[in-house]
């Protein structure tokens, strides 16, 4: 008996709208528009006969329906990418795929990738670059570089470099005005902020004291990349992290007027999937990374 399978891509957007609880993020994910999300929702739920989400103004929720389904579509999807997974790498056993945040791979990595090409020729690295958490169950991924405490249930972490917060700003913004170390020069000027780093202002504002500073004022900015653009071009001050702004710094085109770095209790490290073996080309990019992270710390070290 032949079965009638159900719409194969709405079935894919569901579980992803279903696992993010949010057209807006199933959107970005999938890198689709919003309308789209819902087009192919609506596409489910009129073979299924029945409502999935429950659709307010701000958010969405599962149906009975919905929830019914849900651990069985995200089984299956699973199933199939481990599946596809394991098949696509076989041809290309000289790729690499390494998942980073935009910021990190642009100001840190990519300036350092020609030493792991000129030591390792024969590997490819095909860098991506994503805000959400790394899922190696659900992504054709080898690795990701993410910030954090360094703790995982599912993932190795590798510590790479630390996260210190410090305020850079362009030296056409201070020195004309003769400003000092000190809050009260610091509120004269806008700060420029990244929504991927929400609470790097109040917590540096909060760790000097600095009471008289709002940290929610200013310009905002969807990444870090783009609030050091805005202060290389004098808008403002952003809150930058130390080994990100590192070139700014030395060459003079960002200054640190307003006190130290802040250490956090946070860093960049390296995560892979626990429990797996790990490739060759695999193990030889940790290695290169762990000696460019231990390379970069002296050298900062330094020079501070």
């Amino acid at each position: 008996m032949a079965y009638k399978h159900p719409p194969l891509n709405p079935i894919r957007v569901f579980e992803t709208a279903a696992r993010l609880m949010s057209f807006t993020a199933a959107a970005e994910e999938l890198n689709v528009s919003q309308v789209a999300v819902s087009r192919q929702i609506k596409v489910l739920e009129d073979y299924l006969g029945t409502p999935l989400f429950l659709r307010s103004h701000r958010s969405v929720k599962l149906t009975e329906d919905g929830a019914r389904i849900f651990p069985a579509v995200n089984r299956a999807l699973d199933d199939i990418n481990r599946a596809v997974s394991t098949i696509s790498t076989r041809g290309e056993r000289n790729a690499l795929t390494i998942q980073t945040h935009t910021t990190f791979g642009q100001r840190w990595l990519i300036p350092r990738l020609f030493r792991f090409h000129e030591r390792f020729r024969n590997i490819d690295i095909r860098l991506t670059s994503s805000i959400h958490p790394f899922n190696p169950d659900r992504q054709n991924i080898q690795a990701a570089i993410q910030s954090g405490d360094g703790s995982s249930e599912s993932c190795e972490c590798d510590f790479i470099a630390p996260i210190e917060l410090i305020p850079v700003c362009s030296p056409s913004l201070i020195e004309p005005i003769g400003d000092r170390d000190d809050s009260k020069s610091l509120s004269r000027h806008t700060l420029l902020h990244s929504f991927a780093r929400p609470r790097d202002w109040p917590t540096w504002l909060a760790s000097r004291g600095f009471v008289n500073v709002d940290p929610d004022r200013g310009l905002k900015f969807e990444n870090s990349v783009l609030a050091y653009e805005a202060a290389l071009q004098g808008m403002g001050v952003a809150i930058g992290v130390r080994i990100l702004v590192e070139q700014y710094l030395r060459v003079g085109s960002l200054i640190a007027p307003f006190g130290p770095a802040l250490p956090l209790n946070s860093g960049y490290y390296l995560l892979t999937p626990r429990g797996r073996p790990t490739s060759p080309m695999l193990r030889n990019f940790r290695n290169w990374l762990i000696e460019e992270g231990n390379r970069a710390r002296i050298v900062t070290t330094e020079t501070a």
